[in-house]
């Protein structure tokens, strides 16, 4: 009974096969100009400075890349009666630096900016 079985397994080849082109994960190895890679992204956003003295805390953004970006300051404050705050977002045109500043009644526990791209 399991030599029709066996001698079927033996029939079918197993992971033999030679595909190339788009739909295998060959590749564009050979160097044949074929393989088409996804753009690379533009660079985009401001570096961001943040210092923290006492309770204030002040952030220089500047834009070194052609598209604005938006920056917010958020800060968080040590004291748990404290209020936290997210600042508006600021737009930083390209070639630009703005300041951005919030404080604390008493310590500033984290201070950090986040960017995402104009509308």
């Amino acid at each position: 009974m399991l030599a029709p079985l066996a001698a079927a397994a033996l029939a079918v080849p197993l992971g033999v096969h030679a595909a190339t082109g788009a739909d295998s994960a060959t590749g564009d190895s050979a160097g044949s100009g074929t393989g088409a890679e996804p753009p690379e992204p533009e660079p985009a956003g401001s570096e961001c400075r943040t210092s923290v003295e006492g309770s204030r805390v002040v952030a220089y953004c500047h834009n070194p890349y052609p598209s604005v970006d938006l920056v917010r300051l958020h800060t968080e404050c040590d004291r748990w009666w404290d209020v936290d705050a997210d600042g508006e977002a600021i737009a930083v045109e390209p070639g630009r630096t703005v300041r951005l500043e919030d404080r604390c009644w008493k310590e500033v526990a984290t201070a950090w900016v986040s960017h995402r791209p104009a509308p």
